[in-house]
């Protein structure tokens, strides 16, 4: 054995080694490259970005405000939480510390995480709007040991209290993911606030602003350290709507606990005064969050709280039909020379119509044109309509606008159905039986129209056949291009009616409200008020005696004009199951005696009906109207409820004023 002898390493092994060391330094030398040289840059701006956080700014919406100025949607200052997304991974530990401090479930967090999935890191999550001081201070207390936790101040939406308004306001909510695959929200991304009905929605890029931000850089812990610059947040445009706050109130409570709908309208120029849908919804509760069990209460709920039946209830007018009748029926050379004898019913293309008056009485007697109308009498209209036709009964309604959309500048407003031959072969492929003329000629049958429908063709019946189009933002306050147009030559433009047919018609209609009519309770004293009452079978009379249930009463309607020739207000009430037009008139009279209190100073007796608030009502806005040195008023009108109090003053010193001692807010005019 040689001891001395050293073993030798084969030349093979020691050339793979040093090919293996030399391959080790390439790939080294290509990643130091790769970091430096080629993705220099790259590196640069991730490495900016995990110094410069970015906060967002967001703007305050603008207010909206009645037509005189006084102020029904504000904002008021709220906390929202933020959670910083850049380290995804370090949050798994912290989630249920952050949902026991911000009163959150773990799996509202995780949702939301999800959300945003797809979105930028930098971008931080809206965690929880309107967050309490005590979550505040917890997101203080723990700023070291969850960095990722922030705050911001927003603006949030103050609406008035229990629903005023809120069909023709609407709400605001956060662009959802459905939301993102339509057109209109192309330049939005998920989380931002937009209105999602009524004005809210219609003039939203108004509305919305121009969201800012705040630039700063942070610690490796996400502690801010300096601030870099700031991009300041542009508030959005207030608006300045039609609505009359006064009688907006008026029509508030009049439909208070009734189902349905009141317009009232500027038949002059289409203005829109007041509009009320009932039941109603609390647009407070869209502006931070609602939750998914009170969104799908509102969306089961059969009588439809989200629907504004102003504009969306689409149901036959019954007999306030008559009176376009009665412009066809004149127009045409027929209805002014017209007399009929009612028994209580008669007999049309081989069955029998029952008059509405046959269940009480033996029928109307000996009845015109006149008589026709204030007595409601269905036997002249069905006489009117076999002689008129479908064609031209049609061809006269659609000339005021049923059948189609106003264009009132809000959302989703429905046509309603004005039948005809074309109408029936087109829907139904079938033809038009003469029969289904009698229906329709006292508004049932086929016809549907909507409350804004109304208003507008008896607004333009009652000014000698003018048409105008439906608004409620002043058109003054929009830019030119938001501007409501002029009449086209492709929408329905009235009838001029001749003049001795139009004063028989308005006469009539002011028969109406008189002892002798069917709404001789809504007569106002010393004021020139006309109208028309209509009821509507909700299901066929056959039905009903099957069903035998209280909830398939008729529908009442009303439209009243003040005065009877050339009016400056148009009142159209809807009430489900009202079962009589009288009590919609009544509720109708209410809103024009508001509005001859106001705009004419007249002292009218108020016998049953109120004119203006006589209960506790929000007044959301009105505190704007105090010297704003009265700083104690100020904060107490601003937080509270008020019973509202008229005081005719024909100079007054103030407008508006607070009784010491007892939360009383006098309105001075």
């Amino acid at each position: 054995m040689n001891l001395g002898r050293e073993e030798k390493i084969p030349a093979m092994k020691i050339t793979a080694l040093q090919y293996a060391v030399l391959a080790v330094f390439l790939v080294l030398a290509f990643g130091l490259w790769r970091l430096q040289v080629a993705g220099a840059d790259r590196w640069q701006t991730l490495a900016e970005q995990n110094r410069v956080r970015i906060f967002p700014i967001l703007a305050p919406r603008g207010k909206i405000l009645d037509r005189e100025g006084r102020i029904i949607v504000d904002n008021y200052p709220s906390t929202t939480a933020l959670l910083v997304r850049e380290n995804v991974q370090s949050l798994d530990a912290k989630i249920q510390k952050i949902a026991d401090g911000l009163n959150l479930s773990e799996e509202e967090i995780r949702r939301a995480l999800k959300r945003y999935a797809g979105r930028p890191k930098s971008e931080p999550l809206l965690l929880k709007a309107d967050i309490t001081p005590d979550e505040e201070a917890f997101i203080e207390a723990n700023a070291n040991e969850i960095p990722e936790l922030e705050v911001i101040k927003v603006h949030r939406r103050l609406y008035p209290r229990d629903g005023f308004a809120a069909h023709l306001i609407g709400y605001v909510g956060e662009v959802s993911e459905n939301d993102l695959n339509r057109a209109q929200f192309d330049l939005y991304k998920q989380g931002d606030i937009v209105g999602k009905s009524g004005v809210e929605a219609q003039y939203n890029d108004l509305l919305m602003g121009k969201n800012g931000e705040r630039r700063s850089v942070v610690d490796s812990r996400g502690r801010e350290i300096k601030r870099l610059s700031k991009t300041p947040a542009e508030a959005g445009k207030q608006l300045k709507l039609t609505i009359d706050l006064d009688l907006q109130i008026a029509a508030e409570e009049a439909l208070e606990g009734k189902n349905g709908a009141i317009v009232a309208m500027d038949p002059r120029n289409g203005e829109i005064l007041a509009l009320v849908s009932r039941p109603v919804f609390d647009p407070n509760h869209f502006a931070v969050r609602i939750t998914r069990d009170e969104w799908n209460q509102l969306l089961t709920d059969p009588a439809k709280p989200l629907m504004n039946k102003a504009i969306q209830a689409q149901l036959p007018p019954g007999s306030v039909f008559k009176i376009i009748m009665s412009v066809a029926g004149t127009q045409e050379g027929i209805a002014q020379h017209l007399v009929v004898n009612c028994g209580g019913g008669g007999t049309f293309y081989g069955r029998f119509f029952k008059c509405w008056i046959a269940a009480k009485h033996q029928g109307h007697g000996s009845v015109n044109l006149e008589k026709g109308i204030y007595q409601s009498c269905d036997v002249f209209f069905y006489t009117l309509g076999e002689r008129l036709g479908i064609g031209k009964i049609a061809k006269y309604a659609q000339a005021f606008g049923l059948g189609r959309r106003t264009g009132i500048d809000l959302p989703q407003e429905v046509s309603g159905v004005m039948p005809s031959e074309e109408w029936k072969i087109r829907n139904q492929k079938q033809k038009w039986y003469a029969g289904e003329t009698i229906s329709v000629s006292i508004g049932q049958g086929a016809v549907a129209t909507t409350p804004i429908q109304i208003a507008r063709a008896i607004g333009a019946i009652a000014s000698g056949g003018k048409l105008v189009r439906p608004h409620v933002v002043l058109p003054d306050e929009l830019p030119a291009e938001l501007r409501p147009a002029g009449m086209n030559p492709d929408e329905p433009q009235g009838v001029e009616i001749d003049q001795e047919n139009w004063e028989a018609i308005t006469n009539a209609m002011a028969e109406v409200v008189s002892p002798i009519g069917t709404a001789g309770a809504s007569r106002i004293e010393g004021v020139d008020f006309a109208g028309k009452t209509g009821s509507a079978q909700v299901i066929s009379n056959d039905a009903r005696k099957l069903l035998k249930g209280s909830d398939y009463k008729d529908n009442g309607w009303f439209a009243g004009v003040m005065p009877r020739r050339n009016p400056e207000i148009v009142v159209a009430v809807l009430i489900e199951q009202g079962e009589h037009g009288s009590l919609a008139a009544q509720m109708a009279s209410q809103v024009i005696k508001a509005y001859v209190v106001k705009k004419h100073n007249q002292t009218i007796p108020l016998k049953n009906a109120s004119v203006l608030p006589t209960k506790p009502v929000e007044v959301a806005g009105l505190w704007n109207q105090f010297d704003a040195h009265d700083g104690e008023k100020h904060e107490e009108l601003k937080a509270g409820r008020f019973k509202v109090e008229v005081v005719k003053d024909t100079k007054p010193k103030k407008k508006f004023d607070l009784k010491a001692g007892n939360k009383s807010l006098i309105i001075r005019h």
